[in-house]
Order: structure tokens, then sequence, then C-alpha cells
């Protein structure tokens, strides 16, 4: 268990910093770490009128900002659970995580609350606005409407010296408490809520600390969801605990908007996702080294040499020319991109984890890591192989150890398939090791697919949907360059029957595409329809094999 808690690392960061900037919206407003302090202690009095007990959940919707980051710690910091929801989800899947989650008060981007229906939200007694914290709605006959009126007066009565690095002062909190509960998917068929305890997430803080190229006062961009553990640990959490100054995307980013921050804000260390990076090399450089002039050149050692230290210049300068590493995670980076970067000498690292992890399995600083590796097992996990020979057979790979999750939230079934008796869990994904413990990602198990902005897309609940639709028999879910194509094996039985003619065909099926598209978010809205003539080959457990149509 880490010695250091969670909530003492919070404490200390407002206290010592208290005088400098620790938050911006992007575009928009900054607050000072005293800021956060203040809204914290406000938001403590707020959950003791609203009965808030420690342990009792807490939800939260909406976009990376300054408040809802404040939300979260203010939660975390009192000993309740927070239940961050993807703003992305449709209103009947918050609807359902709010109701499994067991939460009793929300705060939610007051556009997402218009979508809602608080009558399906049925454990929800208060709800607050993301944009100034105002009460959006009670279900409770004692309102607490004079109480929010008079946040000031009642702050002054808990802190009657005035509140500074001296009087401010959080509760403490045991590490093996639980702090998190995050739902890596929406619909009620896959419901799958990561319980996290402050443990995971002090041991994610404390590696990062000791490994990871960041300094107190550096400026940070943050990007990828808050909802998700990527950005929530190493763009947020992390950094403030060291006195960071974080500047939230507050909209839905595009490549575009993330590289002009870069230039504006010019973080000391940037956090990707492959697309962003994939993006960038086929948009940008790809086109310069195709041109025939440029081959030429490449294949002469002098002009080679100028010729990459210019596109490494150009790379550099699309994050700001000020950082340190870029840490790619969340999805395999494609090969080909990988060796040009190593190539050119680009200070990049690749890093492996996952939300039951909180999320962090391996990293390597981008001058110590190995080419075709995910970084080094780091030392708060223990690592085993499921196989006959680690170092050159794949087998699953299974950590164990502090950043490990305590289980599924209701869910004692999937527990038990993920979490071992002797604390071993299975990541579902396949690999192999070497004697200095890197680790070399062979394949994935697991399916989950990265959405643009970092969005975790199971193809299994796109299929569920298409595969209850007229005239499919079995579906198929593939990523192609970043765009969503379903592969649908038709029921031929019952096109024959109803005398449907291949055009027909092809119209009820992009008919299906736009109705499903509407039901589920934008990011794991499908592209594209292909009609797939053959019966999709299985495993004799009748999963089909998909690593054999990823390039179909």
């Amino acid at each position: 268990m880490m010695q250091k808690k969670l909530v003492d690392l919070i404490q200390e960061s407002i206290k010592k910093n208290w005088n400098i900037e620790a938050m911006t919206n992007y575009k928009g407003d900054s607050v000072k770490y005293r800021d956060v302090g203040k809204k914290i202690s406000e938001l403590h009095i707020i959950f003791e009128a609203t009965k808030i007990k420690k342990g009792d959940k807490v939800a939260l919707i909406g976009k990376n900002s300054v408040n809802w980051a404040i939300t979260y710690l203010a939660t975390i910091a009192y000993g309740a659970v927070i239940v961050p929801v993807l703003p992305d989800f449709k209103p009947n899947e918050m609807h359902h995580i709010t109701n499994h989650s067991d939460a009793k008060i929300l705060f939610v981007a007051d556009n997402i609350f218009e979508e809602l229906q608080l009558s399906k939200m049925k454990g929800i007694t208060h709800v607050f606005s993301l944009t100034d914290f105002s009460l959006l709605s009670e279900t409770k006959q004692k309102s607490i409407k004079k109480l929010l009126d008079n946040l000031t007066d009642e702050l002054q009565k808990k802190h009657p010296q005035g509140l500074n690095p001296e009087t401010f002062q959080l509760s403490p909190i045991k590490n093996d408490e639980l702090v998190k509960i995050s739902y890596t998917s929406g619909t009620t068929g896959f419901t799958k809520g990561v319980m996290l305890t402050h443990n995971s997430l002090v041991a994610n803080i404390i590696y990062a600390n000791e490994n990871m190229p960041l300094n107190p006062g550096d400026d940070i961009v943050s990007f990828l969801p808050l909802a998700h553990a990527y950005g929530c640990a190493f763009e947020f959490l992390w950094p403030f605990t060291l006195g960071c100054h974080i500047t939230f995307l507050t909209k839905t980013p595009s490549p575009q908007i993330i590289l002009q921050a870069f230039k504006e804000v010019k973080p000391k260390l940037v956090l990707a996702v492959p697309l962003i990076i994939e993006k960038i090399y086929k948009k940008q450089l790809l086109p310069v080294l195709s041109k025939p002039a440029v081959k030429i050149l490449l294949k002469t050692p002098l002009f080679k040499s100028v010729i990459q230290d210019k596109i490494k210049k150009k790379l550099v300068d699309a994050f700001g020319g000020n950082f340190h590493e870029v840490v790619i995670g969340g999805a395999p980076l494609n090969k080909e991109v990988e060796l040009f970067l190593n190539k050119i000498k680009f200070p990049f690292s690749i890093g492996y984890g996952m939300t039951e992890c909180g999320p962090l399995i391996s990293y390597a600083n981008w001058d110590k890591t190995k080419l075709g590796s995910a970084g080094k097992i780091v030392d708060t996990l223990e690592i085993k192989i499921d196989s006959e020979d680690p170092y050159k057979i794949e087998g699953e790979i299974m950590v164990r150890g502090e950043n490990v999750m305590k289980g599924y939230y209701k869910n004692p079934e999937a527990t038990e398939e993920t979490l071992e008796k002797d604390g071993w869990m299975h990541t579902g994904d396949q690999g192999i090791i070497d004697e200095e413990n890197f680790v070399f990602i062979k394949g994935r198990t697991k399916t989950m697919i990265l959405g643009p902005s970092g969005q975790n897309i199971f193809p299994e609940e796109i299929e569920a949907k298409y595969n209850n639709m007229p005239y499919v028999s079995d579906s198929l879910v593939i990523d192609k360059g970043g765009k969503l194509v379903i592969l649908i094996y038709p029921d031929y039985e019952m096109v024959d029957k109803g005398g449907i003619t291949d055009q027909q065909l092809k119209d009820i099926f992009e008919s299906h595409r736009k109705k499903l598209n509407n039901d589920m978010p934008d990011f794991m809205g499908v592209n594209e329809v292909r009609v797939f003539a053959e019966e999709f080959e299985k495993t004799p457990k009748k999963s089909i094999k998909r690593f054999l149509y990823d390039q179909a």
C-alpha cells in the first residue's frame, strides 16, 4: 500500500502553490490554486447540506473544463466516490450509468441537462450546473437554495480566520477507500464500472513524479477526455499535484484545434493518442516525403540528414516546440509511423495501460525505451505472461500490484473473470517481455477501438444493435483509417424469402446505418456498410476471429 495519501497530495499542492495559476479554460477564465481551494471548501458545505456521506456516489457529466476538474477534486477530497460519465453518451446511457452507480447528486453541463429526464434517474436528489455550480434541480422538500445564496457567509463560519494556506485543511482519507467508478461503456448489456481506490491513483501519480519529465510551474494542455483514466491521470491529477498550470480544451477538439492550442500554450509534456500523430504524418509529412525530388535527396546521406532535421523541427514546432517528450497511449501506434519517428529521433514514448489499472501498466522515457515496445513495466506492478516461454512465445499479459482495481461495481461475474484470487489481473492483451521487463504487445484480444478524441469504442455494442436488425445474420465493426466500417453477413434465408435484390439489400443496410447512428454517440457512428458474402470464420466458442478481417 502506498504511503502517501491522495488527499494529502492535493492539499499540499493547493497550500504550496496558493498564489499561482492552476487551471484555465482555453480562450476563457483562469483560476489560481487558492480559488480551487476555496471552491472545494464551498462544495464540501454543499455536500453536507445535501446529506452526502463518505462513500456516496457523485455523478459528473461534461466536457473538460475548470469546473469539471474542481468538482472531481472536491468529491474525492470529501471521501465521496466520483462517477465521471463521458459527455458523448446518449441520454439513455447517462440515465443508466447514474442509476447503476447509485449516484445521489449530479454535476452536469447545462446543454446536457436539457436532454436528461430526472424521472429516469431515481437516486438523484440534487443537480448542479457545471457552468456556475448553481442548483438546476432538487427532489428533496427542504430546499438548499438559501444556503447557496449565503455560501460566502457559510464559508466564513467554517473559517473565521479566513481561508489561507495555513487554515485550508482536508480530512484524511485512507488509500484503500474507493475513489472512483469509471464506466468503460454506457449501454445496459455491457455495463462495467471499474472500481478504483485512492491507492491506484496515488500509485500512478507517484510513478509519474519519479519517472516522467514534468516540473512544478510547467504548462499542460488537457484535451483527452477527463472521464477516461489516461487523460484524467496524466493531463490533470498528476500535473495538479505538482503545481502545474493546466489549460483545458473545453470543446470537442479537432486535431487542428489541438495543434493550435499547443502552439499557444507551448506545453512541457504532450500526451497524445495515435490518431493525432498518424494524421500529422499522413496529412503533413507524407506528402513532402513522397515528392520525387525529396525521395532522391533522401538517398544521399548529406541531404538525408538535412531533410530529416527539417521534418523533425516541423513536427516539434507542431506540438509547441517546448516539450520534453510526447507520450503516446490508448491504442497501438501504426508501425510505419513509429519507425519514421524513431528514424528522425523525435522524442516520443509509447505507454501501455488500461482503466482497470488507473491506467498505467508500462512506460519508459523516450531516450530509454526500446523500439517496438510499450515501455517497461512500472515498478508498482508485477507482470507475467501466460506462456511456456514469455520471452519468445506470446501469451496473455497479466499484472498484479498497487495500480490494480478492486473489481467491477455490482458485477461479480465480470470481476471473477478478470481478477484471480491471488491478485493477478487478466488484461486480455497478448504479448511477450524481455529480460528487462520491457513489454511487447503482439495482439489485442480485447477489441476496443480508440475514437477520434480518445473515446473508448467497443465494437460488440454496435454489432449487437445491427445483429438485431432485419436481414442481418452477423456483423463485424472494423477501424479503417479512423473511420468505423461495418461488415454485414446477410441473413440469406430471409433475403431469399423476401425476394430482396442486391440493390434493395444495400439500401436496407444503409437505412439501418442511418437509424442506428441516430441512436448512438457520434463517435460510435458507422461511416460505411459493406456486405460480406461469406460467413465469418469463428473460434470453437463461436467468437468471430476478428484479426482475419482487419484489412477487409
